[in-house]
Order: C-alpha cells, then structure tokens, then sequence
C-alpha cells in the first residue's frame, strides 16, 4: 500500500519539478532580443542568443526582433510646391536597436508600426510642400527620399528604432487633372524639339555655306591648274611642231596640204563635196609634181628656236587650203552643190 503511493508522490514531485525547470527556462534566437518583465516592470533586456533562466510563473518574456522590418505607407495626396496634387505611395524599412525604449514607448510592433506611419505622413507633406512636381518625379527625387528618411529617424530615435530607408514607389497625378498635364508637357516638348530643329537647320545652313565656298575656291584653283597645264600643253606643242618645221620644212608643207586636202575634199554618205576651182591654185601645188610649185619653203623664214621666248617666234608657214584656194579665184570661182 505504501509502495504505491510513494511511487505516485515521487512521480507527482518529478512532474511539478519538471514542469518549474521548463517554465525557469527560455531560449533568445539570433533573430531577436527580449525584455524579461516581472510584474509589468522590466528587470532584464537580453540581446545576445542563447539559453536563459527566468523566475517561473513570474517573470515574462518579451521577444523583440532585430531584423529589418517592412512598413507599407498608404497612398496620400500631397500638394506640390507649383500647386499640383499628387497621389503618393511610400514604404519604409526600420529595426528597433534599444529594446528597452521601444518596450516603453511603443509596447510592441502593431504601434510601432502606427507612430511611424504618423511620422512618415509628415515629413513628406512638409518636404514635398517645397518640391515641384518634375523634381518629386525626376530630377530631385533620391534627395527628397534621403531628406524624409533622415526626418524620421530622427523622430523614430526616441522609441528605439532606427529608420533605415524610405521609399517613394509611385507618384502620379490624379486622374482628373492627368490629361491637362499631359498636354502641358506634349506642348513643352514640341516647342523644345522646334528649336532644336532650328539650331540643327541654323548650322546645316552654315555648313552648307562653308561648302559652297570650299567648292568655288577649290574649282577657282583647279581651272588655274588646268590653264597652267593647257599653257605648258601648247607650248611644247609649239616647241615639237618647230622643231619638225626645221627638219625638213618642205615635208613639213607637204603633210599639211595632204591634211588640207582631207578635209576640203571629205565625203559623207549623204552629201558630196564639188568645187570649181581654177587649175593655176595654189591650192593644186602638190597635184602635178610632189615637189610643188610656186613659192618655195626654203624661201621662208627660219623656224623659231625651240630654246627661244614664244613670244619671239616667227609665224610658221601654213599649207592651202580650201578656203584659200576658193578665195583666191575672186568672182570666177565658187563652190557649186
């Protein structure tokens, strides 16, 4: 009879005993920090991870998060410096670093979450106030954000927590107002990309005029080239055919009249050259004899010197032609079809 009930006492002593060791004990993750509270005042605040006592039944455990946490702002309107209404969603990234002062202020993350929703609201209805809408949205926007993050962390160091960013994720006009703006814009941008058209015809005109002078002063100079060389042409060609003239200037005469004879004489498929002309011409010279008649070239000046001024030489003696030959018939002789 008395085993039995030994037995249950010891088994009741093992129980209450295990039951006061397991309520004595709690662990502090690595994740989070913990304020132990004995009768609603706080005895201990424990920030480093591992396993501790506590007076059961007592004392409470607090667990207070060291992670980044997320708070979603809701959408506001918010009036610009340049009278602009604007719908502005946000979100802010915040750790409570004094577990303490956060235990005291605040009590725990739901109000927390709360007061800094309140001082969010305020910094970017007082920082915004003073920024036009192009700055919020384009040019000055990391500034703005960077201003209120800094104003809140500053107001959040009094609970405990420090605010690491805040976040504008969307600005936007409200529909009512967003066409008007948008054709506001559509009208700047047109007017910027008329003057940029005329800066661009502004210099395609002075680029197009320095071309035009480049192309007078470069064909100015390659007509002066081409007459310099025409020049130099005929003058070695002056210089060759007196040369050939002071070789043998009876040949000289007879290869002329052969060309002259060529050309008066030529015949086509549609016409046929006839000409009266008196059998006594010196045109005819080189028809009886291939040694001529009438005035001899040995008779004739010299040739110019090939090493000679051109402006010194004597003119060369030039064969008949056709035109000589009729003009020397006078009235008797002329050209018949």
């Amino acid at each position: 009879m008395r085993n039995p009930v030994i037995r249950t006492g010891i088994l009741i002593v093992l129980g209450l005993a295990a039951v006061l060791l397991y309520s004595s004990l709690f662990t502090v993750h690595q994740t989070q920090q913990a304020v132990v509270l004995r009768f609603g005042a706080v005895r201990q605040v424990i920030t480093d991870p591992g396993l501790y006592l506590k007076a059961p039944f007592i004392d409470v455990v607090l667990p207070v998060e060291k992670r980044l946490l997320d708070l979603d702002i809701p959408v506001q309107t918010v009036l610009s410096s340049d009278r602009q209404n604007l719908e502005v969603d946000a979100f802010a990234r915040y750790r409570v670093i004094n577990a303490l002062r956060f235990y005291q202020t605040v009590n725990n993350q739901t109000n927390a979450n709360a007061r800094l929703r309140s001082f969010v609201n305020a910094a970017m209805r007082n920082i915004l106030a003073n920024a036009s809408f192009p700055e919020i949205i384009r040019t000055s926007r990391n500034d703005l954000m960077l201003r209120i993050a800094e104003t809140v962390n500053r107001q959040a160091e009094d609970l405990g927590i420090e605010v690491v960013d805040v976040r504008l994720t969307r600005v936007d006009l409200p529909t009512a107002n967003s066409e008007a703006v948008f054709r506001r814009m559509q009208t700047e941008r047109e007017r910027e990309a008329a003057d940029l058209r005329a800066q661009g015809a502004q210099r395609a005109n002075a680029i197009q005029a320095r071309a035009d002078r480049d192309v007078v002063v470069i064909e100015a100079e390659a007509n002066r080239t081409a007459e310099e060389l025409r020049g130099a042409g005929d003058a070695d060609r002056n210089r060759i055919l007196a040369e050939a003239y002071g070789r043998d200037a009876d040949f000289f005469a007879f290869y002329r009249s052969m060309q002259a004879y060529e050309q008066a004489l030529m015949t086509s498929d549609t016409a046929t050259t006839q000409m009266v002309i008196s059998p006594d011409s010196d045109f005819f010279r080189f028809f009886d004899s291939p040694a001529g008649r009438g005035q001899s070239t040995r008779d004739l000046p010299l040739p110019i010197d090939p090493e000679g001024p051109m402006s010194e030489a004597p003119t060369l003696p030039q064969a008949p032609t056709a035109a000589d030959a009729t003009g020397s018939l006078g009235p008797l002789a002329a050209p018949v079809e």
